[in-house]
């Protein structure tokens, strides 16, 4: 991939939609994931989206926004101006290979990067959300049909591991 500006790129410490069989991660080098989860909204899929972003980056991967998953994440974007926070996501936003995000507690940010993401680019969206807070997720998320997005409800999380296991290709030296 080709970005038409250089970023740098900080290394921070049952399916509701039939998935088409060309949904497949096959990059044969190490993906650039922008993992989204709420900062600012609720935060109770936590161990969750560590467990996501744990396994992303056992198979070899880079989580550009590993840092959402840390008690901190609030306060840390709150030692920078707003302004920085989004150029900086915007640049992950434009590094990334795909975004994947668990936004059982969504919020106004988790649509924004989705609906960028979708709009102005080709790249894939995985969004994952736990069935019982179904009715209380935005209907924007949990009715959208765009080809290039793909909804994964989830009761526990041997679902999220069963399907990034069959759609993400580890990369071959991550160890």
């Amino acid at each position: 991939m080709h970005f038409q500006q250089s970023v740098d790129i900080p290394r921070l410490n049952t399916l509701r939609v039939r998935i088409p069989d060309q949904f497949r991660y096959t990059l044969r080098g190490v993906m650039n994931i922008y993992f989204g989860f709420t900062v600012a909204g609720d935060r109770s899929s936590i161990a969750t989206a560590r467990v996501i972003v744990e396994l992303l980056e056992s198979m070899g991967h880079v989580v550009l926004t590993r840092h959402l998953v840390q008690e901190d994440a609030w306060e840390a974007d709150r030692l920078i101006a707003p302004q920085q926070v989004y150029q900086r996501d915007m640049g992950w936003l434009a590094a990334c290979d795909c975004l994947m995000a668990e936004v059982s507690g969504s919020s106004f940010g988790l649509g924004f990067e989705t609906g960028y993401l979708l709009g102005a680019t080709e790249k894939d969206v995985v969004l994952f959300y736990r069935r019982e807070v179904e009715s209380k997720i935005s209907l924007l998320i949990t009715g959208n049909t765009h080809p290039r997005c793909t909804l994964v409800p989830y009761s526990d999380v041997e679902q999220i591991r069963a399907f990034v296991a069959s759609r993400v290709t580890a990369v071959a030296s991550a160890g």
